[in-house]
């Protein structure tokens, strides 16, 4: 007796899954053969990547055949912007697919702007977590808003007034703990004003957002003129200082990353806390799944004893804390004193960030990665005299968020109830 075996079902694709496939696949086909096309007018040359610390300690350099190297990695770059668009990059090996393109494009595109000239590898990680740190505090803010159910588009204007607070009770006080409790205050009281007009009056969150921004652009310009303005006013209340770095042992000596990435200010490392922490609040705690639940079905929530006002009132005030501690590294974690808008748009690149990662902590912290890099990349293109105009290199962090969201959009969905009133009864 024979048996025989029938060929297995095709798997069907949603036609709303197959949309989203080909729209992302589509966006990585136009980048690799932009880095085809990099690579393929590239320079003969070598480019040096510089692995020594700021210190000078370090192996030295890695010199890289430029052309080749941009030719190998654009044609991977292809491969898998080929494979996406035909089958779609699904399963647990996707997230590597997508990082090593990003790796491959990045790479060659440096290929192409710095061949034959020395690449600072060191100085771009470090400028990547230090332009990437207050991005992250803010994502984290917006992810706790958003999972509770409010749009926070005032984070912007958050940030902004904890580099403000920060900078004149710091100076002020001669503390830097104080200035940083000081941001976390402000922060709270814009989130408090948000989620008072958002929650009780029921104000719409984006013209509430927007009308916050301005408010906060508003205040902290007119105290920075008021201050500034009296005789000694720089010295006596916007010179705060920076920080100084502090060497984690062991990890410090680590080659190559060890004086990049260990040696940072406190308000680094509490980034970093944080990140963990809301990640474990928000997934592992009951408050968590009550601020999750009351952004997905607040009526069901309620139905359970939740007190879904009383929740969403606690998630906002906190990511208040969190994004103001974030605006104090502008002035105490970095310039060491506050100017007009020094924000420069951070906070709307942060709700980028919660939306590219997915409006998860950990997603969302690589999301701001992501921009931090760029930012960072744009720096150091400038030093290096590329023949890209100075203003292209100055919105190509926009114009990749831009992007970068517009092939995340509508592969998840954001939490269902979020941006919609509650009303009790």
């Amino acid at each position: 007796m024979t048996t025989t075996t029938e060929p297995a079902a095709p798997v069907l694709e949603a036609p709303e899954h197959r949309r989203r496939r080909l729209r992302l696949g589509i966006l990585l086909l136009v980048l690799a053969v932009g880095a085809l096309a990099l690579a393929v007018f590239t320079k003969s040359g070598n480019v040096d990547f510089r692995l020594s610390a700021p210190d000078g300690s370090g192996p030295g350099d890695l010199r890289v055949p430029a052309k080749p190297a941009a030719l190998v990695l654009s044609i991977l770059a292809l491969a898998i912007a080929v494979a996406h668009v035909w089958r779609g990059l699904t399963g647990k090996w996707a997230g590597a697919a997508f990082a090593l393109f990003g790796f491959a494009f990045v790479v060659t595109f440096i290929c192409w702007a710095a061949s034959g000239k020395l690449f600072p590898l060191t100085n771009q990680i470090q400028g990547t977590l230090a332009l990437s740190t207050p991005l992250i505090l803010g994502a984290l803010a917006g992810v706790l808003c958003e999972r509770a159910g409010i749009i926070n588009l005032a984070l912007e204007g958050q940030l902004l007034a904890g580099a403000c607070a920060a900078a004149i009770v710091a100076t002020v006080s001669g503390s830097f703990l104080v200035g940083a409790v000081a941001a976390m205050i402000a922060g709270v009281f814009l989130a408090w004003l948000l989620a008072v007009f958002s929650i009780k009056y029921l104000v719409n969150q984006i013209v509430l957002g927007v009308l916050l921004v301005v408010f906060a652009t508003g205040i902290t310009g007119f105290l920075f003129d008021q201050l500034t303005g009296l005789s000694d006013g720089s010295a006596r209340f916007n010179s705060p200082g920076t920080l100084q770095p502090i060497a984690i042992p062991v990890l410090s000596s680590i080659p190559i990353l060890g004086p990049t990435v260990f040696q940072q200010t406190a308000l680094v490392y509490a980034m970093v806390v944080l990140v963990a922490v809301v990640t474990l609040v928000l997934y592992r705690t009951r408050w968590g799944l009550r601020v999750r639940a009351v952004g997905e079905h607040p009526r069901a929530a309620a139905t359970v004893g939740i007190n879904v006002l009383r929740i969403r009132y606690e998630a906002v005030l906190v990511a208040g804390a969190i994004v103001g501690l974030g605006g104090a590294y502008f002035t105490i974690g970095s310039t060491g004193g506050f100017s007009k808008a020094m924000t420069a748009g951070n906070g709307f690149i942060a709700l980028a960030a919660v939306i590219m990662g997915r409006w998860h902590p950990i997603g969302a912290t690589c999301a701001a990665l992501f921009f931090g890099f760029t930012k960072a990349l744009q720096g150091q293109l400038q030093v290096l005299a590329t023949p890209i105009p100075t203003e292209v290199l100055q919105m190509t962090p926009y114009l990749l968020t831009v992007i970068a969201v517009a092939g995340a959009v509508g592969q998840v969905r954001p939490p269902k109830a979020d941006g919609e009133p509650y009303v009790p009864g």
